[in-house]
């Protein structure tokens, strides 16, 4: 059985890749339309003076200074030679000033004025901006957008910037090109994709190879050609410890290895070799641990030969909840970020390496350290921005029982000109975000209580005051199957089950008692899984024949669904906080007549009473409520 050769360090994986290899200092001249972003390599020069000769600043008239001299309210003086001339036109050799016109006077024989001129007055003197041959920008220096016009005008046409050969190879037998649907067994290979995108914007030229199938002599014959070709190269795929993972031995073969194994989450198979005395990096399979290695270590090996990928922003944060981590292991968590009340917070996402969406649905990741054993929920920490800092001032943070409904909730709010995070922590979750003030909203699911009493433990966090609900909509819950499966024929099938203390998991168990089904009876009642969306994959992919789900989530995944119960799905936000723009924005997205229409497009919803506001009485009755005080 294969195993890594050895788990070093992230810091000395870094100190590794940084001090093993020369920077190939490769440049290429481009346009300099093309140049924004990119790291100038040798100092730029303007062409000629800007401007070219002395230029009128004022419309009036030019003159010679000393023939003003003496010129007083009480004394005029009457000046014959002038030239008259407007803002931009050259003041001919000979005038030293310009006069505006509002501080002139005509006179039968030339003009008056009041007060004398100084040498160079209203005058932009040749080479004021720029002279011929002076230094513009120094090498090293990464061109904005704006700086382009400065270099167009002064005559500097294309420019010689850094860049970095790179070869990307991707393999595996079950990959399949882009713009492919995926089979049994298949993906859409997407790593040397992001890598691409990304080490191109740092200014890096990548080539990607033909896909490899899992043969080392394929492989090794790939990598003989990407490195011939190339600076860098990155292998996706092949770097883990299985039968088909041939990256480290073919490297090893035609070169030398000189770390497989790095202790970082996501991302630990992470290799580095050396071929040619070229690096070549061996990325994981798994989006999120190769989106890691890319960014965290190609990134950084390109940024030490000067290339620059793109900038990144720094912010505090405070957790939305507790991570625990392992001693030893650098973690790269990704979250998303909002503020609330004047406090930035945010909402670690799942550190699957295969959950891909998790980096979309992220604005920010975090980086525990080696040496930190856990954080605590409402910690303060630095958390790396994915995206513009701006954007966190107009994200809205929703947090608990999650439902596809609220991607379209996401598509309303985006038109305003907000962005939506949805975090999914289940009622408890979302209930304990809003009672700590680190979301907008929370999501909460309440079962009809009067044919389930035993589920009124779900609401023990719900406040009965300081609350108001605003529904979205009544939703079943159900069994979902590839075949129509109902509750009564669960014990014939292969049942997957939710986590203990889940409000499916809770409604599912009542459900069972008031049937008087025994939950031995039930194959895979004791299997769970911790999210509708693993449910739904066991069910689709054949690993279990059913399970129970909202009904908008089944038909999202083309699956059967058989109802057994309805939910009030309502969005629940503090009285406090409804004259936040925040959180009336999310409220008018929930009453919006879009919002009705999608969830009437997309069926299972009952949509009577979407959009009216409601309270919670003691007796957990739902009750409308039209005083709120939510009004502007």
């Amino acid at each position: 059985m294969k195993r890594y050769l050895s788990l070093i360090s992230f810091n000395r994986a870094i100190e590794i890749l940084n001090s093993s290899f020369r920077d190939p200092q490769r440049t290429e001249t481009i346009p300099v339309t093309k140049s924004s972003g990119r790291v100038i390599a040798r100092p730029v020069f303007a062409a000629y003076s800007v401007p070219g000769e002395n230029l009128s600043a004022m419309d009036g008239y030019a003159v010679m200074s000393r023939s003003t001299v003496g010129a007083k309210d009480q004394s005029p003086v009457i000046i014959k030679d002038f030239v008259q001339v407007n803002t931009g036109n050259i003041v001919p050799p000979g005038y030293d000033a310009v006069v505006m016109v509002e501080d002139t006077w005509d006179s039968r024989d030339g003009i008056l004025i009041r007060k004398p001129a100084m040498q160079w007055q209203h005058i932009r003197s040749a080479g004021e901006d720029v002279k011929e041959g002076q230094l513009v920008l120094p090498a090293g220096y990464r061109v904005r957008p704006f700086d382009i016009g400065a270099l167009v005008t002064y005559g500097i046409t294309h420019l010689e910037v850094l860049t970095v050969n790179i070869g990307l190879i991707p393999t595996g037998s079950e990959i399949i090109p882009l713009g492919h649907r995926p089979g049994p067994g298949q993906v859409v290979e997407s790593n040397t994709v992001m890598a691409q995108v990304y080490l191109e914007s740092a200014g890096a030229q990548c080539t990607r190879y033909p896909i490899v199938p899992d043969d080392p002599e394929l492989i090794a014959k790939s990598l003989k050609k990407a490195v011939s070709e190339n600076d860098l190269v990155l292998v996706s795929a092949g770097s883990s410890a299985g039968t088909r993972d041939h990256t480290a031995d073919v490297i090893s073969t035609l070169g030398e290895l000189l770390f497989h194994g790095v202790a970082v989450k996501p991302g630990k198979p992470v290799i580095l070799g050396r071929i040619s005395n070229k690096p070549v990096l061996g990325l994981p399979g798994y989006p999120l641990a190769a989106q890691t290695v890319i960014r965290e270590m190609a990134g950084r090996l390109i940024q030490d030969w000067k290339l620059t990928p793109p900038p990144v922003y720094s912010v505090p944060i405070s957790l939305a909840h507790g991570l625990v981590s392992d001693i030893g292991f650098d973690e790269f968590i990704p979250v998303s970020i909002g503020q609330v009340d004047g406090r930035y917070w945010g909402f670690p996402h799942s550190r699957g390496s295969g959950v891909q969406m998790a980096s979309v649905r992220a604005n920010g990741f975090v980086h525990i350290a080696p040496s930190v054993e856990g954080l605590e929920a409402g910690q303060i920490v630095d958390a790396t921005l994915t995206t513009d800092p701006a954007s966190t001032n107009r994200t809205i943070l929703i947090s608990g029982r999650y439902d596809p409904a609220i991607e379209s909730l996401a598509e309303i709010i985006r038109e305003n000109g907000m962005v939506l995070h949805a975090a999914k922590s289940g009622n408890a979750g979302g209930m304990i975000a809003l009672n700590r003030h680190s979301c907008h909203g929370a999501l909460v699911s309440l079962p009809d209580f009067s044919f389930l009493p035993h589920c009124r433990g779900i609401t023990g966090l719900i406040p009965r005051s300081g609350l108001i609900f605003i529904h979205l909509a009544s939703i079943s819950q159900g069994i979902v199957s590839r075949e129509g499966v109902s509750l009564n024929e669960l014990s014939r099938v292969r049942f997957i089950n939710r986590q203990k203390g889940s409000t499916t998991r809770m409604i599912f168990d009542a459900l069972l008692e008031v049937r008087g089904v025994a939950p031995e009876t039930i194959d895979g009642y004791r299997y769970e899984v911790t999210s509708q969306e693993a449910l739904l994959d066991a069910v689709t992919s054949g690993m279990a024949d059913a399970g129970i789900c909202s009904s908008g989530a089944a038909k999202a995944s083309g699956l059967c669904f058989v109802p057994v119960i309805n939910e009030q799905y309502e969005l629940a936000v503090r009285t406090e906080s409804c004259s936040d723009p925040m959180v009336r924005t999310l409220m008018e997205a929930v009453q919006s007549l879009q919002f009705r229409a999608f969830l009437e497009r997309a069926g299972g919803y009952d949509t009577s009473r979407t959009g009216t506001i409601n309270a919670i009485s003691e007796d957990l009755a739902v009750t409308e409520i039209f005083d709120t005080g939510c009004q502007d």
